[in-house]
């Protein structure tokens, strides 16, 4: 049979629908026809399987107390208001997008709209950025207590041991450009420009232009307030920096102090690639049996020293028990915070500074030495002491790189340092629960 008999012997004209023979070389493919009806049956949860991790998670809040996030919207009247977005959603959305390395509100809006997991925790309701973005930096006290909350549920089930505890700090790149820092001089002249915007936005707003509407006209009056704000506040930090470098100055290296007008509280910082920009300092302390995050805070202080203390506090607030056993890098060499950790009971494994004098051994008591940093030296000399030591890189370093490359803690999308704290515990929060729901799935 030839070919002519089985497939006819041309293809049918779309306009005309007469047969013409095909020229040499042109390709048969199917074309989509758009205007085709569909009938597509389906329930929001039909959209993902249920194994999918947004069911997880939103499973896991379920065991929360989420209590605090609903007493701002509680009804304080006789008469119903405007129903609120319902906070546990919010979480949801959060700290799935979290999980995926997301952290700007307009792509979770976008991503409600055309991505089935994201419609799946929505279940029809609508949600806009300025909700999910306030949201985020709202509810700072509800945040801390649902971390340690989920720390509470990790203990009890045996998960977060506190034997043994490491610290580390990373530096995240903060939402600033080094070009926005500048000297008092420069601060002041930009202090006046705001002003003088915000007074002609103010006579903009009163004129009559059809072409603007009322969004848009209070939209430019808030940038130009908050642009005054942040000058104000950086003009504020600039103060304490120089009050701070008083007895620098005297010195002919010491240079003159600059605050950023875009994120006053941001300071340049040598980052793991050893260039220079504008960060925060964000202290994690994390379990080394779970790899759990039992410590959080953020400081705009590029040196580690000095932040033993207040981290062995906010993990014994957290969870109401002491670590014995704690594991931080050289950075953290204090004596005052080594003899303040002994007297709570915990055994510091920080590497001890080497000697200047290569005939002394580092690691022999001084005669000025406290008790506890006597046993510090001591301890540190030990292969027993290095070899606990050596779990500081597997357990922190894991955890860091692990909030770098998959939560997006490359660049901070929000200003300042409650802000950015925020923006830590909605990691360490989605970071333990995904903990939870991997050790969930392994006794399944």
């Amino acid at each position: 049979m030839s070919s002519t008999t089985l497939f006819g012997d041309g293809f049918i004209d779309a306009e005309g629908g007469k047969r013409r023979k095909p020229t040499q070389g042109e390709a048969r493919v199917k074309r989509p026809d758009r205007h085709q009806s569909m009938f597509r049956p389906q329930s929001f949860d039909q959209l993902i399987p249920p194994e999918h991790r947004a069911r997880s998670i939103v499973k896991f809040l379920e065991e929360m107390d989420l209590s605090k996030f609903y007493e701002s919207i509680r009804s304080r009247g006789d008469e119903p208001g405007r129903p609120a977005t319902d906070p546990a959603m919010l979480i949801a959305l959060w700290m799935f997008a979290t999980s995926e390395g997301i952290g700007s509100s307009r792509q979770i809006e976008r991503l409600c709209e055309r991505d089935d997991a994201y419609r799946w925790i929505c279940g029809g309701v609508q949600v806009n950025q300025h909700t999910l973005s306030d949201f985020r930096i709202g509810h700072g006290k509800a945040l801390d207590d649902l971390l340690t909350r989920v720390l509470a549920v990790l203990t009890h089930q045996g998960l977060v041991k506190l034997r043994r505890v490491s610290q580390d700090g990373v530096r995240v790149r903060a939402s600033a450009g080094a070009a926005s820092f500048r000297r008092g001089d420069a601060l002041a002249e930009c202090l006046e420009a705001a002003q003088k915007q915000v007074e002609d936005t103010k006579k903009w707003i009163d004129r009559d232009d059809p072409t603007r509407t009322d969004k848009m006209k209070e939209s430019a009056a808030r940038a130009a307030r908050e642009r005054a704000k942040r000058v104000r506040k950086a003009m504020h930090q600039l103060e304490r920096l120089e009050a701070r470098q008083a007895e620098r100055v005297r010195k002919k290296e010491a240079k003159e102090p600059r605050a950023s007008t875009t994120d006053p509280e941001a300071r340049v910082m040598r980052m793991a690639d050893n260039g220079y920009r504008p960060a925060f300092n964000m202290q994690l302390a994390v379990d080394v049996d779970s790899r759990a995050i039992v410590g959080l805070s953020v400081t705009n202080s590029g040196n580690d020293a000095g932040q033993m203390t207040p981290m062995i506090e906010d993990v014994e607030r957290r969870t109401g028990r002491t670590p014995k056993q704690w594991l931080a890098d050289g950075g953290y060499t204090e004596l005052a915070d080594i003899e303040a950790a002994g007297e709570k009971g915990v055994k510091v494994y920080v590497p001890v500074p080497a000697s200047r004098s290569p005939e002394i051994d580092a690691h022999q008591p001084k005669r000025t030495d406290a008790e506890h940093v006597a046993q510090w030296r001591k301890r540190m000399g030990t292969e027993q002491a290095m070899e606990i030591y050596r779990q500081r890189a597997t357990t922190s370093e894991r955890t860091n790189a692990d909030l770098r490359q998959h939560r997006g803690l490359r660049q901070l999308p929000v200003r300042g340092i409650e802000k950015t704290l925020m923006v830590g515990l909605w990691m360490a929060i989605t970071y333990n629960a995904l903990i939870w729901i991997g050790e969930k799935a392994a006794t399944l």
